[in-house]
């Protein structure tokens, strides 16, 4: 059967098909769908886990159970479990494991673009990288062929143009795997020095036999031109980039296995044409392999080291016919990120803005929280840091700061990794105020569900953490929960904890507004007879709130009727549609 699939469903469908049983994963941005997908079959069990660690711990444990397993993650993501990932690689599997890492070269959601190869090479572990959605499927299936041959974890790459498209995926049947035997084997598994030093060259002659491996597999293949003047190495997208550009005049290098490298088919491949390139976005792992394998080839000479390529930008590179690239219509108005009409954070960023508070800042969409007009976050780092350092920022400056300065994070970044850092204050002791926002969901990736919100991933009756109880079990008295669209009730919340002579949490506690089961209320409009087009409502940064013809206006197809606005109109100019007051 033919189906026209994005990338990452693509994926979700090969695992599937290769009779995997156990898929946990964190939500990220490129790579959630995958594991949103793989729940669609029963067969699979799925869930989120409360971080990325956890997540490549679990899968491990599945795969040590017998049974196949799965975990996904985005690059970010895997720096997380970074920990466990250099000891499996160690250790090896019983049943098949893979793990997919996302990477995001544009930064399309993303803090940072970073080569996730990297970690393929120092782990020491094979990575895949598919180019197209059928791809996607098939070295999924074959990666847990390749993950129990040479007894490895294996990685497949994906980027957000391959996990964000689609093409055409023919489907299989799901393989019957049996469940393998568990075997007690404490040489290869428990990972104390002795062991592990033994494992070692285990590991080494694994790479030995993967690169041999690499170097006739299918998933390697060279596709002649009609001549000889010029070869590329690429793989991914960059493959369909290079053949969007050049078709059959050049001869193609695709490179699926794109760790290790093969060392003979480059080799010859180079022999075959008069000048050599390596095609590759971010960093110059191909290339840096060919020239130690003594080839002169063209890379990052011509190729930049960041950023997405396009067809335009591989033509002009190679030196072919220059191709403009695609670009927004002339004329139309920038539209820079904003928290939507009826976001909870609005409220306790306007808050902390008027207060003059430092603000350190996390992952999520509440990120958002530092452009104008709010302007309220000074800084962002990575998942569960604003406590963390908020702690350190307290301790170097001490009273000075402890009176204006405070941590903000989401509940599901604050489960992921803000827990330690809060115990951190509460073990060390600064006077610090930590706001956790709890909108009820994980909202930058798409509305998961998370150990916050009592449902698992497919929506079912789960655990529920209750956040004020875990915060006075770390060690704080001081814990209140406040409601953003309360600005009064907010505004008293942020003074008090910050003139408090200890350390305190206060929970920000509405449901984000796009959640299907949250009621939207009519929505409200501007009497322009009472409007004294102060432009307080303004500094709100609500999109549905614009400036015509002198008066303050509110788009009735973008307003929730959250009625925060409201609060700031000292002349009772927002009203129902029924002209009665808001509040």
């Amino acid at each position: 059967m033919k189906e026209l699939m994005l990338g990452n469903k693509a994926v979700a469908r090969g695992l599937y098909e290769a009779g995997v049983c156990v898929a946990s994963s964190y939500p990220g941005t490129p790579s959630t769908e995958t594991t949103e997908e793989a729940a669609k079959y029963d067969e699979i069990y799925c869930e989120w886990a409360p971080n990325e660690k956890v997540a490549m711990e679990t899968a491990f444990g599945a795969s040590r159970a017998g049974k196949r397993s799965y975990c996904a993650m985005k690059h970010v993501g895997l720096n997380v479990a970074a920990d466990p990932l250099f000891t499996i690689s160690y250790t090896g599997v019983n049943a098949g494991m893979v793990i997919l890492v996302a990477d995001d070269p544009g930064m399309h959601s993303s803090q940072n673009e970073q080569d996730s190869r990297h970690y393929a090479i120092a782990a020491k572990l094979p990575m895949l990288e598919p180019s197209d959605s059928q791809e996607a499927l098939d070295f999924t299936k074959k990666a847990y062929e390749i993950s129990e041959q040479f007894d490895t974890p294996v990685f497949i790459k994906m980027c957000t143009r391959v996990a964000h498209s689609q093409s055409i995926v023919e489907t299989g049947e799901r393989a019957d795997v049996p469940m393998k035997e568990y075997v007690k084997d404490a040489a290869k598994y428990v990972m104390v020095p002795a062991n592990a030093k033994k494992r070692h060259p285990i590991v080494e002659e694994r790479t030995r036999k993967l690169i041999e491996f690499a170097e006739t597999s299918e998933l390697n293949r060279v596709e002649k031109g009609t001549d000889n003047k010029l070869g590329i190495i690429t793989s991914s997208t960059c493959y369909q980039y290079v053949k969007e550009v050049f078709g059959d005049s050049v001869s193609v290098l695709k490179l699926g296995i794109i760790n290790p490298l093969p060392e003979k088919l480059i080799k010859d491949f180079a022999a075959s044409v008069e000048k050599l390139a390596v095609v590759e976005e971010l960093d110059p792992i191909i290339e840096n392999h060919c020239k130690v394998l003594g080839l002169e080839v063209t890379g990052k000479d011509v190729f930049p080291l960041i950023d997405e390529f396009s067809q335009g930008l591989v033509s002009t590179a190679l030196g072919g016919e220059e191709k403009p690239a695609c670009s927004a219509i002339e004329g139309l108005p920038g539209r820079p990120p904003a928290m939507c009409s009826g976001c909870p954070h609005r409220g306790l960023f306007y808050t902390l803005s008027k207060n003059k508070c430092t603000v350190f800042g996390d992952i999520g969409c509440y990120t958002l929280g530092a452009t104008p007009p709010l302007s309220a976050i000074d800084t962002t780092e990575c998942m569960g840091a604003s406590i963390s350092s908020l702690h350190g920022f307290n301790k170097a400056r001490g009273e000075e700061s402890e009176k204006k300065t405070v941590a903000v994070i989401g509940d599901s970044t604050f489960m992921h990794s803000g827990m330690t850092g809060l115990a951190n204050i509460a073990y060390n002791q600064t006077n610090s105020t930590v706001i956790i926002l709890d909108n009820s969901i994980t909202g930058m990736t798409g509305h998961q569900q998370n150990p916050t919100t009592g449902k698992n991933l497919r929506g079912e009756p789960a655990g529920k953490i209750d956040l004020e109880a875990l915060c006075r079990a770390m060690g704080f008295n001081r814990v209140r929960v406040v409601d953003p669209y309360d600005l009064a009730e907010t505004d008293k919340a942020v003074k008090e904890e910050l003139a408090a002579a200890e350390p305190s949490v206060i929970i920000s506690r509405r449901p984000c507004a796009l959640l299907k089961y949250v009621e939207k209320k009519p929505p409200i409009k501007v009497n322009p007879d009472k409007c004294r087009s102060c432009r307080a409502c303004m500094q709100l940064g609500c999109p549905s709130i614009s400036f015509k013809d002198g008066h303050a206006h509110v788009d009735n197809t973008l307003c929730f009727g959250c009625g925060v606005c409201s609060e700031l109109c000292h002349f009772d100019a927002f009203e129902t549609m029924e002209g009665e007051p808001v509040r």
